[in-house]
């Protein structure tokens, strides 16, 4: 049984997330925009979605292999966690780790989204 999860566009071109195949884990995020990320800086990229995950469980923001080995991008903060109370953007903040201007075009997948569980904990 899949779990369902509300979204919402904020921008008439943002992108669904989708998955690359039936059983991928992650779900892709893309850019709503184009974007240069000069060399070895972070810059914030949105997605144009927000989403609405269910209590007892977070987003898990990671990095697309392809796009962090081929081109040097990847979050700048590894992984990013997106709780369950958050209904703002999803926004991926990317760090060019190369010498060279990289290019994000509009609609490039740029993250992965993975749902997961997690328990509650007293302190």
């Amino acid at each position: 049984m899949a779990l369902s999860i509300n979204f919402r566009r904020l921008q008439s071109n943002a992108i669904q997330p989708s998955q690359g195949s039936q059983w991928a884990a992650g779900y892709d995020l893309y850019s709503c925009g184009s974007h240069i990320i000069e060399p070895h800086t972070t810059l914030k990229i949105g997605t144009g979605i927000a989403v609405e995950i269910p209590e007892g469980y977070f987003g898990a923001i990671f990095a697309r292999s392809g796009l962090a080995t081929k081109r040097g991008l990847r979050p700048a903060n590894c992984v990013g966690v997106v709780d369950a109370d958050y209904r703002g953007e999803l926004i991926v903040a990317l760090h060019n780790d190369t010498d060279f201007p990289q290019e994000v075009s509009e609609g490039e997948r740029i993250a992965q989204l993975a749902i997961i569980p997690h328990l509650s904990v007293r302190f």
